[in-house]
This record gives structure tokens, C-alpha cells and sequence, in this order.
């Protein structure tokens, strides 16, 4: 390996300057010293097999639940909340967004942890925790013996050109990256979360993203992971042809269960990577901990857990196509399946996976195609009778919340009986449109068109 030593140091001085752990420190400068001496993160076709078959949350018997019911008082949730939601124009917690009835992604799940009998821990970021502190202050009851949050790290940009710390003058911030959410491991140490959730008592961790709202703790999937002795378990689903650009569950050589991203894929293996029918399971981020376990890992490895690098070429300054071209240096916290001895994986229904990554969703969410229930579950409607709404939005005038919001200001329209929709140009809607069948909207002109009140809309449609 190459000796970068000397490259390092200005990253090791920025990263004290910036008060990070010596241990984010080391583990920052093994994917540095991977990255310099060649390696890609790559994981070639060649070096895999698929998965044929896992267990399946379908097959689960009422014994399992029990299990799972007798084990809750040894179980916490943990929410990644670290995002900002930025490809959807937002400078705030994404889960701060409002998804129903009013409520936020972060009133849901307090909603939801109320009323359930175990705790809720947030990972937030430097960009996330004021706001989304402030936003559960109405919820006290929330913030019991445990700390409420930790706190994700950072770490520098690298420069493609000289293998340099990043610098940006305009915005220091932006010399900065997230380490991705494989930096949970580390961050729990780092933060003293998880020698205090073990003196507490906690055994067992669902770990999910914030704004999956179909991640809610199961006593069934908890069943199965205590009666399995599991250290690690992954839930995941069928990929369909909307998921083939996502990462997806492999099996090295050795038997081991791999995670493998879009971006450690090369580019010679794309069409096998998207094939759906050879690698039909995706991660769902959703994940199970068996907190004394990773307690032993940590203490085996020395804090480092040697998860697969993945890194992503950018600029410094991501609305600046001009600005210098740096490298983001990240891990995923499902690729632990192949660290962890004994993992496993569950196929779980696509109900359990209902992200919101763009404002399409947005709309699905918001219409009536879903329903609050009264233990504040997000859940299909059940009066709706086709498949999922396919759904298309024009991106100049709804890629960003605020446009989105200024062209539905009376609310979505109702889409029950909407199969396909595809909105192109600038239009906004009354109050109480109905959308039904296969829909196409068009708008050539410059000028905003309105839908009027009560209208129902069958078809094409242009202004």
C-alpha cells in the first residue's frame, strides 16, 4: 500500500480542529489510504453469486410475536435523521416535511413511540438536531433516562486533483461531507449511546430511516431476530423495475451476505447489477442490531469496522458545476450483513418500504390514496382497488417543495381512482379535483393554468 503519511496529515489537523474523535480520525484515514492506493469500492459481478431464497415475514407463526412481545422491554428504535431532503429544494430536516393530516414525518413517529412501550433515539446531523429538537418539544414525554439523540460525524472532501482536504472560501461548510449512515457504528461509540443503552438494559436495535413510514417495529420481525440469535439481520424486499438502479443483497464466495450499492457496481456489470430477476432482494434500510454483539465487533476491530468504502464523485460546491471536482468518501450501514458472523436477512412486504424521496411521492402520500390510522400508521387505503399510482410530475415546476406546495394550495387532488398521471408545465388546482384513470396534463404556455374547483378529469387535458 502506498505510504500517504505525509498526505494525510492536513486532513488528521482539519479533523482535530474540527474536535472529531481520534477514532473518526483512523477510520477516515483507512478509506484515504484505500483510495489513494487505487482501490475503487467496486464489487464486480465475478466476485458474487445471488440470492435465491431468504425467510419470509409471511411465513411468521403467532409464537414468534410472542416472542417479540416478551423482548420489547430489551428493545429501542433508532431513526436516521440526518438528511435535509435537498434534492426536494429543502434547507431543513427532511422530516420536519409535512406528510398527513397535518402532521410531519417526526409528529408521526412521536405519535408513534407514545404510544408504543419502547424508547426512541434520533441520529441527527450538525444540519438536523436544532430543528428537529425544537420540533418534538411539544412531545416531552419523549425524552425519558436515555439521551434523546446522537449526533452523525463529518468528514472532509477530498480533492481529485492533488488527494487534498477540500477548501471553499465562499462556504466552509460545503468542504465538509456526511459519512454516510454506515457512520451510525461509530457514532454510537463515539457519543457514549451504546455503553449507555447496554448499562440500561437494551439488547435489541430496529434501526430505519425517518422518512420510511412503513419502518414500524414489528413483534414478529423482533420474534424472529431474538429466537434466531442473530447479531445483524437486513430487511428486504422484492425489487420490481422501479427499484433496479438500487443496491441489492449478494452472497460472496465464502457464504457471506453482501450489500451492494449503484455506486460499487462498474460499468461493465450495469446490465446484471439491473437485472431483476437474477438479484431480486433490495435493502430496505431497515436493520436489526443485537447491541452486544456490535458491542464485541467494535472491541475485536478497535472501533473500525472496515465496511466497504463507496466513493462518489462530486464538486465542492454541488450547484457549482464548475467548482473543483472532489471525492466524498462514504459507507452504507446495511454492507455490516458480510461483517457481522451470522447475519441474516428477511423478506419483508413492500408495505414495510414507503420512502418519500421526491415530491411524487409526496402526492401519493397526501392524497387519498393513503390513510392515518388511529395508531398513526401511514397505510394504503384500503377502498383503493388498483395497484400503486404510477406518477409523474414535471420537474421545472414540482422537483421543489415550495413549487409543489404553491401548485396545490387547497390540498392534492384526489387520485383513488387514478391509475396513471403525468403533469407537464405549470398548473394548479382548485379545491376538490378528482383525478381519474390515465391522466395527462399539459400546460404549454408560460402562464400558470388553473384547474377549477370540483373538477373531475378523465384522460387528456391541456390548458
Amino acid at each position: 500500500m502506498t505510504d500517504t503519511s505525509g498526505n494525510f496529515e492536513p486532513f488528521a489537523k482539519k479533523m482535530r480542529d474540527a474536535d472529531l474523535p481520534e477514532i473518526v480520525i483512523r477510520t477516515f484515514r483507512s478509506y484515504y489510504d484505500q483510495l489513494v492506493s487505487g482501490e475503487t469500492g467496486l464489487m464486480p459481478e465475478a466476485d458474487i453469486e445471488p440470492v435465491s431464497s431468504l425467510p419470509d415475514m409471511a411465513d411468521f407463526t403467532p409464537e414468534l410475536t410472542a416472542v417479540g412481545e416478551k423482548a420489547l422491554p430489551h428493545a429501542l428504535m433508532i431513526k436516521l435523521n440526518g438528511g435535509l431532503g435537498t434534492s426536494m429544494g429543502l434547507t431543513k430536516a427532511k422530516s420536519l416535511l409535512t406528510i398527513k393530516d397535518g402532521l410531519t414525518f417526526l409528529d408521526i413517529i412521536a405519535k408513534q413511540t407514545e404510544r408504543s412501550r419502547m424508547p426512541l433515539v434520533l441520529m441527527n446531523s450538525y444540519s438536523t438536531r436544532d430543528d428537529t429538537l425544537a420540533a418534538l418539544a411539544p412531545y416531552p414525554d419523549l425524552f425519558g433516562d436515555i439521551p434523546f439523540d446522537f449526533l452523525q460525524h463529518k468528514v472532509p472532501k477530498i480533492t481529485q486533483a492533488e488527494m487534498n482536504p477540500a477548501e471553499w472560501a465562499d462556504n466552509p461548510d460545503l468542504e465538509w461531507c456526511p459519512p454516510g449512515h454506515g457512520d451510525i457504528y461509530t457514532a454510537l461509540v463515539t457519543s457514549g449511546m451504546l455503553d449507555t443503552l447496554l448499562a440500561g438494559g437494551y439488547r435489541h436495535a430496529f434501526v430505519s430511516n425517518s422518512d420510511n413510514l412503513g419502518a414500524v417495529m414489528d413483534t414478529a420481525l423482533l420474534g424472529y431476530f431474538v429466537n434466531r440469535g442473530l447479531p445483524f439481520m437486513m430487511e428486504v424486499a422484492d425489487r420490481a423495475e422501479a427499484d433496479k438502479k438500487g443496491g441489492h443483497l449478494a452472497v460472496r464466495a465464502d457464504g457471506r451476505l453482501v450489500l451492494r450499492e449503484s455506486a460499487q457496481c462498474p460499468p461493465e456489470d450495469e446490465a446484471s447489477f439491473q437485472d431483476i430477476t437474477r438479484h431480486r432482494y433490495f435493502n430496505t434500510n431497515s436493520l436489526w442490531l443485537d447491541l452486544p454483539a456490535l458491542k464485541d465487533m467494535l472491541t475485536e476491530y478497535d472501533g473500525i469496522l472496515g465496511l466497504p468504502m463507496i466513493c462518489n464523485a462530486k464538486t465542492v460546491d454541488p450547484r457549482d458545476d464548475t467548482s473543483a471536482k472532489v471525492y466524498q468518501i462514504e459507507t452504507a450501514m446495511g454492507a455490516a450483513i458480510e461483517v457481522f458472523r451470522g447475519a441474516g436477512a428477511v423478506r419483508v412486504p413492500k408495505s414495510r418500504f414507503a420512502p418519500i424521496k421526491s415530491t411524487a411521492d409526496l402526492l401519493d402520500v397526501r392524497s387519498d390514496n393513503y390513510v392515518l390510522t388511529d395508531d398513526y400508521q401511514v397505510v394504503a387505503n384500503p377502498a383503493r382497488v388498483l395497484p400503486r399510482a404510477v406518477i409523474d410530475l414535471d420537474k421545472k415546476h414540482f422537483k421543489k417543495v415550495d413549487d409543489f406546495d404553491t401548485r396545490f394550495p387547497h390540498g392534492p387532488p384526489s387520485l383513488l381512482g387514478c391509475e396513471r398521471l403525468s403533469i407537464t408545465g405549470d398548473i394548479r388546482f382548485g379545491r376538490d379535483v378528482k383525478l381519474e384513470g390515465v391522466v395527462t396534463m399539459t400546460n404549454e404556455s408560460e402562464t400558470p393554468a388553473m384547474v377549477p374547483d370540483d373538477m373531475i378529469i378523465r384522460g387528456e387535458w391541456r390548458a
